[in-house]
């Protein structure tokens, strides 16, 4: 049930001081993402990346919660309409949610969408939901929409009532004996959460930290010193010499030259891409066509659009190039040069095919070679490990500063590293009640005693 009812400025402060960052996998500050003037709050309880479980779990099990989490940020932040987006298919999840919004007497609609990726990318679901683009470059609140991730409205809601993010629900899949929804301590190893889900029979594997087309990947030997943060939700475990693996491990200089060598112009990355197909100029194969003549950055500011979906490189392109890692290369460029977006105008003409260009998400998971491992999860396990190892930069903006030394002896919830209230960072809580055994700039360790 949602708590006293709250000012702005006084939801805005209980989130800072709960450290809630964006949960579904960005982590932008929620004390600043959050703006009195919306005229729509977005849940966005869709799922994005395929194999992914841990958002569903929490709908079907914190439905009132996530409910009340909305509730209260519409009424601190007088927006008139919330709508929980979320995937057609999660009939169960659907149930749960309509009973806990009936039971709070909430004016809060659910809008089902198809099991497409990325639906969940926040743009995309925008446009499922309301038919409005986010123009280029910009962000939906340009437009009066505010999206939060489902369980960043759990934690929301617990950070009203003084319990500060210390845990994050992980979905440990791929590889392992026992495919999992393991609750843990912010800043559990990926060594503990593979052990949490059985092991690995593996005596190689490699690691995805987050969904198979978006996630970073790393080899086995990061498990020990590898912490999870606030914003994982996927740990994915994969054979070492996975195709998966083997194409996003490509050299940069190997990429840019198949770029130049094999690129035929078929223009299909442009045609798939989520961007493109909402309006904006994001053109892919245009950005290939420029490695290959060497052109300008600054001609090539469509590459500052990409989210950075995967589409392109790991289902559209026919030639199996990477398009992807061409526009991030770019992108870093224009970056460096200071360029930026300047013309917002949203080419609606581009989402007439839009219909008949959506990704199955069975499709992507057999394309990815990943038929194998489960889609649901059922299961969550709680796992209480010997030590944790909390990074410093949670998520997007300013990385927080330590607040304790090696010897301190913390407990769970305690404030350890943090930034101002009028930055855009994030506190930082002990998940774990233990001794400080190291600080250093990036990250705190604690042990227990």
């Amino acid at each position: 049930m949602p708590g006293p009812k709250l000012d702005d400025l006084a939801l805005l402060k209980l989130v800072f001081a709960a450290g809630v960052i964006g949960a579904g996998g960005a982590g932008f500050p929620t004390h600043k993402k959050l703006a009195a003037g919306a005229k729509l709050l977005v849940v966005n309880a869709a799922e994005c990346e395929p194999l992914l479980a841990s958002d569903r779990y929490i709908m079907r099990e914190f439905p009132a919660e996530i409910v009340a989490g909305a509730q209260s940020v519409a009424q601190a932040l007088g927006i008139p309409r919330v709508v929980i987006g979320t995937k057609k298919k999660y009939s169960r999840e659907i149930a749960a949610l309509r009973a806990a919004i009936a039971e709070a007497g909430a004016a809060i609609e659910i809008f089902g969408v198809e099991s497409f990726y990325p639906a969940g990318d926040e743009q995309t679901l925008i446009y499922e939901i309301t038919g409005q683009s986010v123009p280029p470059g910009g962000i939906p609140l340009q437009i009066g929409i505010i999206v939060i991730n489902a369980t960043t409205a759990l934690n929301i809601q617990r950070g009203i009532q003084g319990v500060p993010v210390t845990r994050r629900f992980v979905t440990v899949t791929g590889a392992v004996a026992e495919p999992v929804i393991v609750d843990a301590p912010v800043g559990t190893t990926v060594e503990d959460l593979i052990k949490a889900a059985g092991g690995t029979p593996l005596p190689r594997y490699a690691i995805v930290r987050g969904g198979p087309m978006m996630g970073k990947q790393f080899q086995m030997e990061a498990a020990a010193t590898m912490g999870y943060g606030k914003a994982d939700g996927g740990l994915i475990v994969l054979p070492a010499d996975h195709r998966l693996i083997q194409f996003c491990s490509k050299p940069i200089d190997q990429i840019i030259a198949q770029t130049r060598s094999i690129c035929i112009q078929c223009a299909m990355c442009t045609e798939m891409c989520p961007r493109y197909l909402i309006g904006h100029q994001m053109r892919p194969n245009r950005v290939m066509r420029s490695v290959g003549t060497n052109t300008h950055p600054t001609e090539l500011l469509d590459a500052l659009l990409c989210c950075e979906c995967g589409i392109c490189e790991l289902y559209a392109c026919p030639m199996g190039l990477s398009p992807r890692r061409m526009n991030v290369y770019v992108k870093g460029m224009l970056r460096a040069e200071g360029a930026k977006i300047t013309d917002q105008t949203i080419h609606l003409e581009q989402s007439e095919s839009r219909p008949y260009r959506r990704i199955a998400q069975s499709r992507l998971i057999e394309r990815l070679g990943l038929g194998d491992y489960p889609t649901q999860l059922d299961n969550c396990r709680s796992f209480e490990p010997q030590k944790v190892i909390i990074g410093l930069r949670q998520g997007v903006g300013k990385p927080s500063s330590p607040r304790v030394a090696v010897g301190d002896s913390v407990h769970v919830g305690d404030v350890i590293a943090g930034v101002d209230f009028s930055e855009a960072g994030a506190l930082i809580h002990a998940s774990i009640d233990g001794l400080v055994s190291e600080v250093t700039a990036d990250q705190i360790k604690i042990e227990r005693k």
